[in-house]
């Protein structure tokens, strides 16, 4: 599986702007419904896991056997997360809201979330009014936004390409560094 996973493409001008995201200090973080395994292994491989403060997925390990063990992120069967619109192994906006509240209000960041899954949308209406969404055009994300726009509070970015998205979020980060300087 991890050879495999060596095969998964990043395209350069994404890995360059996480790379540049990372360098600015912007604090990174991960949300996603596939498993930590995956992550980490095409992570490594393109030399982005670094670049990472936290990953938040489904955990995974390697057995005696060498299978691979995938666990849900929210054990249902202990404490369901009771958001319909996510699955029920892991609520995107659940985590986003604990990662929210987790920082003092004096230390409040702006958030810049980019998705392009249905999955995605739950974390979305979590937005503020001073953060920013970047969904992937035409993709379900884009799809949920676009249906009806009144949910989403955050600025929309949308973006097609990893041109389009380095230049969106290097010129968000640019923006919000230089309001946070004039303050």
């Amino acid at each position: 599986i991890a050879e495999c996973l060596k095969k998964t493409p990043v395209h350069p001008r994404i890995a360059a702007a996480i790379k540049a995201a990372h360098a600015f200090g912007c604090d990174l973080r991960i949300l996603s419904d596939a498993n930590q395994f995956f992550i980490e292994k095409i992570l490594e491989y393109h030399d982005l896991l670094g670049c990472f403060s936290k990953i938040y997925t489904n955990p995974t390990f390697v057995d005696e056997e060498g299978r691979l063990r995938i666990f849900p992120y929210h054990d249902s069967t202990l404490s369901p997360h009771g958001c319909s619109l996510c699955p029920s192994n892991l609520c995107k906006g659940q985590v986003l809201n604990n990662i929210q509240v987790s920082a003092p209000e004096s230390e409040r960041q702006n958030f810049i979330y980019l998705g392009d899954g249905s999955g995605d949308y739950c974390p979305t209406l979590k937005l503020g009014d001073k953060d920013y969404v970047m969904p992937r055009k035409n993709y379900p994300l884009w799809n949920c936004i676009f249906s009806d726009r009144a949910f989403v509070k955050a600025e929309v970015r949308e973006w097609s390409n990893g041109e389009e998205l380095e230049g969106i979020l290097l010129h968000l980060i640019n923006r919000i560094s230089s309001e946070r300087s004039i303050l």
